[in-house]
C-alpha cells in the first residue's frame, strides 16, 4: 500500500515555512499603498488586526468633516515613521492610504508586528 500524501494546509500556522498572501499591502512608484477598513467613533486609536483584506484600524474621531481620515493617516504616519496621505474611499469605511518611500515589508513590520510578510 502507497503512504499517504499530505496536502499543505491553505493556512499557514505556527512554525510553518509558508508564508501568507498579504493582500492589504501593495507597492506603488512612491512608496506601499494599504488597504484599511476603518471603525470611526471607537473608544480609543488603534490598528486592531486583519479584516479580510484589509487593515482594520479604530478611531475615536466621528466622520464628519473628514476628522476620521486625518486621524487615520496621523496613525499610520506615526507609526511608519512616514508621511501618509488618504488616495481613496474619503466617505467610506474602506479606504486607501499612501505611505511614502517605504517599502511593503517595513510598512507590515511598522502596523502589525506580529504580522510575517
Amino acid at each position: 500500500m502507497k503512504p499517504r500524501r499530505r496536502r499543505p494546509s491553505p493556512v499557514p500556522g505556527p512554525g510553518s515555512r509558508r508564508v501568507a498572501e498579504v493582500t492589504w499591502l501593495s507597492a506603488h512608484p512612491q512608496g506601499t499603498v494599504i488597504e484599511c477598513w476603518v471603525v470611526p467613533g471607537a473608544s480609543r486609536t488603534e490598528v486592531k488586526g486583519i479584516h479580510g483584506n484589509a487593515l482594520r484600524i479604530r478611531v475615536t474621531s466621528p466622520p464628519e468633516g473628514g476628522a476620521a481620515n486625518r486621524e487615520v493617516c496621523r496613525l499610520i504616519a506615526d507609526g511608519c515613521g512616514a508621511r501618509a496621505e488618504l488616495i481613496a474611499g474619503g466617505a467610506s469605511r474602506r479606504k486607501r492610504i499612501l505611505v511614502f518611500d517605504r517599502v511593503p515589508a517595513e510598512v507590515a513590520a511598522a502596523l502589525v508586528p506580529d504580522y510575517r510578510i
